[in-house]
């Protein structure tokens, strides 16, 4: 790699220096979404919980209390007593008149009384405890998330390879979104993504979504230099993270491969292939369309030879197989050095998209 370059990608890591707390905002991890009403209910349950468990309290120590009139407290009182202590009304009319029920009051019902409250007005501490509660599921995430997707940016390419991998059902918790544009980070979090708010050039931004963990990474960012930076980057990384990138123009595909790319998609020649077969074949520019479709119809998987199809010509399967990897290396079917299948071969075939990930489709 150029000085030039490493020396821009050796900077300091200003995000991975920082603590947890100081990530919300640029890491975003989606949590699972609570109704109003399940959320006001269960704040009601955690009341009356704290309601009970002082008057069980002040039920088992009742010689220790008098009313205005000296008597002796029912579980009535007990009821009464808590209910106005806890809400902060306190009439006076019942008080601790032992030092064990006073020591009650300050060690125990005191902090209840606290709590209480807490759960009353929560809505409005939400801004504060929403802060809390982000730092601790960006602890947890760092801590556990390995072997994921991270994609480098999310215009029309990014969004279309996260909704390809959605429809290959792969868990969105297990993709994470890396862009500048707020507005768009908020539609990938709205489908349950990890989102990380930076430009993915920068090698802090890309060590907070986990690039040196990740399995594979797609590039799509809207300029090729920038892609090139962006590879550079990512695959200094990670040496062994499979990196897709997605360029314009077809005269880049080999720096991109040069920078660590082990895949590079030239859009606009794609576009302008189909394009051309629109002219003249319309309806082979549907069933690509369809295949290219993994929600429904027919779409492309991947899987391992079984067994009992070791030493069979692919052209021969139950399934339509388009290619087959061997030793990394893709060779077409009906090619010579493919004619009778290996142990750790894989099969590309066609398969309907309802059939899940089963490779029986």
């Amino acid at each position: 790699m150029p000085d030039r370059l490493r020396a821009r990608f050796s900077r300091s890591d200003q995000l991975t220096e920082r603590p947890d707390f100081a990530l919300v905002g640029v890491l975003r991890v989606p949590q699972m979404s609570t109704s109003p009403a399940r959320a006001i209910v269960r704040r009601i349950g955690y009341a009356l919980v704290a309601l009970l468990v002082m008057v069980a309290l002040v039920y088992i120590d009742r010689d220790g209390y008098r009313d205005a009139q000296d008597n002796e407290l029912s579980l009535l009182d007990c009821f009464y007593y808590a209910s106005v202590s806890l809400s902060t009304t306190g009439y006076g009319d019942i008080t601790p008149i032992t030092p064990s029920a006073r020591l009650m009051n300050v060690l125990v019902i005191t902090p209840l009384r606290v709590f209480f409250l807490i759960v009353l007005v929560g809505t409005t501490l939400g801004a504060l405890t929403e802060t809390s509660r982000q730092t601790f599921r960006i602890q947890s995430w760092r801590r556990r998330v390995r072997d994921h997707t991270v994609v480098l940016g999310y215009g029309t390419k990014g969004r279309s390879a996260v909704d390809a991998m959605l429809g290959d059902e792969v868990p969105p918790s297990r993709i994470v979104v890396v862009d500048t544009d707020p507005v768009v980070l908020e539609s990938a979090a709205g489908q349950g993504l990890v989102t990380v708010h930076g430009s993915a050039t920068k090698q802090d931004v890309l060590r907070v979504a986990g690039v040196q963990r990740a399995a594979s990474v797609i590039v799509a960012a809207n300029r090729d230099d920038t892609a090139v930076l962006i590879t550079l980057a990512a695959r200094e990384i990670n040496p062994n993270a499979k990196i897709v990138v997605a360029i314009r123009e077809s005269e880049n595909a080999h720096l991109l491969r040069r920078s660590g790319a082990d895949t590079v998609v030239v859009s606009s020649e794609t576009a302008g292939r189909l394009l051309g077969a629109a002219r003249s074949s319309p309806r082979v520019v549907d069933m690509i369309e369809d295949i290219l479709t993994p929600e429904e119809g027919f779409t492309i998987a991947e899987r391992a030879v079984d067994l009992e199809e070791v030493g069979q010509d692919p052209r021969h399967l139950g399934q339509i197989v388009l290619g087959v990897e061997r030793n990394g290396s893709l060779f077409r079917v009906g090619s010579p050095e493919v004619s009778a299948l290996a142990a750790r071969d894989k099969l590309l075939y066609i398969r309907l998209a309802a059939s899940g990930s089963g490779h029986r489709g």
